[in-house]
């Protein structure tokens, strides 16, 4: 009779951690991935993008060719739209947040604001960054919600401070970023 009283008090911890890993499923179920197709103002592809959902954010892989050697500002903008040649229609950079713009701001940063992409004397460049702060799940800060978000690769170099846009300059790359 004791070795059952013994038993049954390991059964409720072994319970209750299978109970924890069963609700937790949904979470690593709902782990999503994303792509984003970039095409420069004349609508000729000039790279890609993969996001990946991680802990605190979402992960972007990024390789793009073609474009001026030199920094440039890259944004996650706040609609899944990519109309040439101005790209105006991807709308401003993502902000679900209410912040300002850029990582030196004492009063930013958008959720959509990046480091600035470095592009070779090639043409070629690839960046690997955590987007803080937002999903490809539900919710508010989710580049899958409806109306989209959008990938966009600016002109010039990010000065990380003036709202709203870090004197960028002109979109020249755009990618809307689907699942």
């Amino acid at each position: 009779m004791r070795s059952r009283w013994k038993a049954r008090p390991m059964t409720r911890p072994l319970g209750l951690v299978l109970a924890m890993l069963v609700v937790g499923l949904p979470a690593v179920a709902q782990a999503q991935s994303a792509r984003a197709i970039l095409k420069d103002v004349q609508g000729k592809v000039v790279g890609t993008a993969t996001l990946n959902e991680v802990s605190g954010g979402v992960k972007i892989a990024m390789r793009v060719n073609g474009l001026k050697p030199g920094e440039h500002g890259f944004h996650i903008h706040a609609v899944g739209k990519c109309e040439p040649p101005a790209f105006t229609s991807a709308g401003a950079h993502l902000n679900p947040y209410g912040k300002k713009h850029g990582h030196m701001n004492p009063d930013g940063a958008h959720a959509g604001d990046l480091p600035n992409l470095t592009v070779g004397a090639d043409g070629t460049g690839s960046i690997d960054v955590t987007a803080a702060g937002v999903t490809l799940t539900a919710g508010r800060a989710s580049l899958l919600q409806p109306g989209g978000a959008s990938l966009v690769i600016h002109a010039d170099p990010d000065d990380e401070k003036t709202d709203p846009a870090g004197n960028s300059g002109a979109r020249i790359v755009c990618g809307v970023i689907t699942p």
